[in-house]
């Protein structure tokens, strides 16, 4: 039934975790089916985007392109002032559109998601009320420059590839190089139904009372796994019935379902569609990408709020979807400032390739407004702005930002940098705690804990080691970081807490079992092996009652035969080198040792009988190892269990961090 567009550069991906190259069938009853998602991934462009520079200008395709592939007719140009008030803007406000997108964006309400984590709400021109949808991070960020381009008659369009060219997603439709529709991609404007001119006139809470529905748009959904689900819209609804509160033009809604699944995060690094500029001109709605490799998975963040404080600082604040998807977690302080200061935003730190990472086209962008010069469409940077723009391969002023950022955000302490890092590290936890195969979130606690070592070593004077011994979990060995590349598993988005359950009971019997007879074994890593196989775990889940979900390719993958799994090389300890303080494992010594700043023998004191009075390890500051929650084990703070105090400093900087992250209400004591 369905006709698949011929691809030949699918073999490496571009999101915070790549999702499905969607086709459609021309016709009116033309959907997302469960088979197709599986056929292929996000479309890669021809040419990564740090190996050219690009200019102020960026070709489309010719502006006379077919009137059945439009998606939306444009009424007003990303430069132009209007005098009309709008959703976030008075009457003769002075702001050009690009302006009022960002005054948009800051415009964006409050409210908490299904799963109780703080995320926006958006008003349409009509009034009503929606909380965002659930969107992977670059696809959240496509969404609100999409759906505030449709409503508002603006041009908008993103430059992808294919083997045999490039192609283009826009208010124009899909096409190829030469303006042509893209074959097996739908005539918008024939196939799908626009109802504003049967609403012109009438008021918001009459168009509201008769919102017309689009059956075919209100099925449609981003994938297989249900995770593009928006319950507050109906028990089935997904990404497609979402779309379809949102847009009189329905064609809009169809083409944000197939722009989403095939674009993704590295082509909005990509200098064709946003450009690098200065740290001191970010406004609200522009982008900070993160790339940590030059093809395939990255990070997308928008940014929510920027407010200038005294002495030339600011304070910003971010929103960004992940993949499985969520609705968008809303960050503010030190959480959201981290990412800014990440050497994976373009900063000069070597990547795991061999190159710095300002050359994989990570940093603080804005969207590229489109124009019609010469008979074509071409993306460009806006004349206002091109003060601040920096080329994409001005590799050390792009460099610099990382720098300037710490300088300017806030005036974060040291111990609440740390924190911030720590809530990243538990945030991606919790992730995989909810679906144990992601490597994304795998990926995002190895780069927090890295920039954990750094910030402990230069402000606290720890080593790795000390850190392992005082934040890392035994989930951190079981879910180790993989090769996305070169790993199965992490294309496989269907796991499920249930299977995290198994996974981590196997281990936990597995490393106590070798405890209690004197020796250490290594954690099993959740990854497949021995011909792509994940024993011991499903055998564990069947026989404790886990349910088990076998491994199926939820995305495009390249990797999906491989054998085994590769472990990605970690600079973190050993897992056998820290145990007693991962496991919180009693190693109490029958004497103190003075002068070491451990409580050796578990008495509650620290270098007690050392000539001076020991600090107590019972207390939520100053040395604390006991901490309100006394020992991991249940015991009372001071007991001679120890608690996991064995083999930890009682470290006066008084470690202890309260989150509540989600509605989770997680409490980790650490020192």
């Amino acid at each position: 039934m369905f006709r698949t567009v011929a691809l030949s550069a699918l073999a490496l991906f571009a999101a915070c975790a790549p999702t499905a190259l969607d086709t459609v069938d021309e016709t009116a009853a033309a959907r997302v089916d469960e088979e197709r998602i599986l056929e292929a991934g996000k479309m890669i462009l021809p040419a990564a985007p740090m190996t050219r520079s690009i200019g102020f200008d960026s070709m489309g395709p010719p502006s006379t392109v077919p009137a059945d592939a439009a998606v939306w007719d444009v009424r007003h140009a990303w430069s132009d002032v209007t005098s009309e008030a709008g959703l976030a803007w008075g009457a003769n406000s002075g702001l050009t559109w690009d302006e009022k997108y960002a005054v948009w964006v800051d415009s964006l309400g409050e409210t908490t998601s299904t799963t109780g984590s703080k995320t926006v709400e958006l008003t349409t021109p009509w009034g009503r009320n929606l909380p965002s949808p659930r969107l992977e991070c670059a696809e959240m960020a496509m969404f609100l420059r999409v759906t505030f381009a449709a409503w508002h008659g603006l041009p908008f369009f993103i430059t992808a590839g294919t083997g045999s060219g490039e192609v283009y997603f826009g208010h124009f439709g899909i096409l190829d190089a030469n303006g042509n529709r893209l074959s097996g991609y739908p005539r918008f404007a024939t196939t799908y139904a626009d109802y504003r001119d049967d609403f012109a006139g009438v008021d918001a809470a009459t168009v509201v009372a008769n919102w017309p529905d689009d059956a075919t748009l209100e099925d449609d959904r981003l994938g297989s796994n249900g995770d593009d689900l928006v319950t507050f819209l109906g028990a089935d609804a997904g990404a497609g019935a979402y779309f379809d509160e949102l847009f009189l033009n329905k064609r809009a809604g169809h083409f944000l379902m197939r722009m989403l699944v095939n674009v993704g995060s590295m082509h909005l690094a990509s200098a064709r569609n946003t450009w690098n500029l200065t740290p001191e001109a970010m406004r609200e709605g522009d982008l900070l990408l993160q790339r940590w490799q030059s093809s395939g998975i990255g990070h997308t963040v928008v940014i929510k709020e920027v407010d200038d404080l005294a002495a030339g600082h600011m304070d910003v604040e971010v929103i960004y979807g992940s993949m499985p998807r969520i609705q968008p977690v809303w960050y503010t302080g030190s959480i959201a400032q981290s990412y800014f200061t990440s050497q994976r935003s373009g900063g000069p730190a070597m990547s795991s390739e061999g190159v710095p990472y300002s050359e994989l086209g990570g940093g603080l962008k804005r969207w590229r407004t489109p124009v019609v010069a010469n008979g074509r469409w071409k993306n460009i940077v806006p004349v206002a702005d091109r003060d601040e723009w920096i080329g994409s391969t001005d590799y050390p002023t792009l460099e610099a930002r990382v720098a300037t950022f710490g300088e300017i955000l806030g005036d974060a302490t040291p111990e609440e940098q740390r924190d911030a890092l720590l809530a990243r590290i538990e945030m991606a936890r919790q992730a995989l705690a909810q679906r144990p195969a992601s490597c994304t979130n795998r990926i995002r606690r190895e780069e927090a804990f890295d920039e954990l070592y750094t910030l402990a070593a230069n402000e606290f004077g720890m080593t790795r080691t000390e850190v392992d011994e005082t934040w890392r979990e035994l989930d951190d060995y079981i879910f180790a970081e993989l090769e996305y590349s070169a790993s199965k598993t992490c294309c496989w988005n269907s796991t499920t807490p249930d299977m995290y359950a198994a996974v981590v009971g196997y281990n936990a019997e597995l490393v106590e079992a070798a405890n209690d007879n004197g020796q250490c074994v290594e954690p099993v890593v959740f990854m497949a092996r021995d011909g792509g196989e994940y024993e011991p775990f499903r055998t564990y889940a069947n026989n404790h009652g886990y349910a088990w979900v076998e491994w199926s390719a939820d995305e495009s993958c390249p990797q999906a035969g491989v054998s085994d799994d590769t472990v990605a090389s970690e600079p973190f300890s050993a897992f056998c080198d820290v145990a007693d303080s991962v496991m919180g494992w009693t190693t109490c010594a029958a004497t103190e040792v003075c002068g070491n700043g451990v409580d050796d023998d578990c008495d509650g004191l620290v270098d007690d009988g050392c000539g001076s009075t020991g600090g107590s390890t019972g207390g939520s500051t100053g040395g604390s190892t006991g901490g309100s929650t006394g020992g991991s084990d249940g015991s009372s703070s001071g007991s001679p269990d120890c608690g996991g105090c064995g083999g930890r400093r009682a470290d006066p900087r008084g470690f202890m961090v309260l989150f509540g992250l989600g509605g989770l209400g997680i409490f980790r004591r650490r020192l």
